[in-house]
């Protein structure tokens, strides 16, 4: 174990700092398109959206991050594929929208048939699970750019406006559910990898309470909640979604300032997250605002209606909090507190 704690900053991703180089980007964005398509301009959502008459389009963009690493090093790439399009369609649900279309960018340092053929069987499975086109895409071979490969998309949705979900209703009282997540998902994997390679620790390595390698706990491929959240949408009133990539529990604060999002019964986190708490002295406050810890996606609902969303998200949903007064997210039992930005 490794005897200084380690951190997400110190493994070389700083959160505070990758917000500040957000923000200096978005501050030169300021044109606005004129004519029919025109940006909506909804702050804090986990996808853009554009204004279409009675429907607005969700448009996003994400990739698989340094899990991307973990595949070339076991030289398994069949599933990283799912992960691609998971970190897509889950930003789009979390405004009511249903994704639709997605476009692939896989750069690679040379060309290789038989990883774009294994790359493919994981955006092919992801797809349907999605129930998405992928529509087209780019395989750009970019020697001076990349070593390796590296996987990103952009997914295109809709949702009628008058059914969107900004979080803009939510309020004390609010039913908080949490939607079990598959394990590790595509984030937090530069902090996993880091602290395994200090402790030399190897991919094939295994550990009690895991069902496999180190490594293959890690390629665990990202859930896709698209099919669970259509369904919730067409019986039950939904204030907010989140999706609970990186940042961890503290993506809850970019639906709504001035309330207390409440975790008093968490969802257990999978035996990887112990495995890499206690390889690398990872303090639970890190670990919380770094990974899913267990929760890949979180609905905000009418208590009134938390019974009937249960039931209609079943498998692996749980009642895990309500909204208080306040302002952030956290667990009490834990003494963890996240404050809006």
């Amino acid at each position: 174990m490794s005897l200084k704690s380690w951190t997400y900053a110190r493994a070389g991703v700083d959160i505070g700092r990758k917000s500040k180089a957000i923000g200096s980007l978005v501050e030169q964005l300021k044109y606005r398109r004129k004519g029919k398509g025109k940006m909506l301009e909804i702050m804090g959502q986990f996808t853009g959206m554009i204004d279409f008459g009675e429907m607005a389009l969700t448009l996003c963009t994400d990739g698989v991050g340094t899990k991307i690493l973990v595949a070339e090093a076991l030289d398994k790439w069949d599933t990283v594929g799912i992960d691609c399009i998971a970190m897509n369609v889950n930003d789009t649900i979390c405004v009511g929208a249903e994704p639709i279309a997605l476009v692939d960018y896989i750069a690679m340092d040379r060309p290789d048939d038989r990883i774009t053929e294994q790359i493919g069987i994981g955006l092919e499975k992801g797809a349907a699970l999605s129930n998405i086109d992928i529509v087209g895409g780019e395989i750009a071979i970019v020697p001076e750019v990349v070593r390796g490969v590296d996987l990103s998309a952009s997914c295109l949705g809709f949702v009628k406006k008058d059914s969107m979900i900004d979080g803009s209703s939510i309020e004390v009282g609010d039913a908080i559910i949490g939607l079990k997540s598959s394990g590790i998902h595509s984030n937090g994997l530069t902090l996993a990898r880091k602290l395994l390679m200090d402790n030399e620790i190897d991919y094939d390595d295994k550990f009690n309470g895991l069902k496999h390698t180190i490594g293959k706990e890690l390629l665990t491929p990202t859930e896709i909640y698209v099919k669970k959240i259509l369904r919730l949408l067409k019986t039950c009133t939904v204030k907010g979604m989140v999706d609970v990539t990186g940042g961890g529990l503290r993506n809850f604060v970019r639906l709504k300032k001035d309330v207390m999002f409440e975790i008093d019964d968490p969802i257990r986190p999978q035996p990887i997250f112990k495995v890499l708490a206690e390889v690398g002295n990872v303090e639970p406050r890190e670990m919380y605002q770094t990974f899913n810890m267990g929760m890949g996606f979180a609905v905000i609902c009418p208590e009134r209606s938390a019974k009937k969303a249960l039931k209609t998200l079943g498998d692996g949903a749980k009642l895990v909090g309500k909204v208080t007064k306040g302002d952030g997210v956290g667990i009490p039992s834990m003494d963890l507190h996240y404050e809006s930005y």
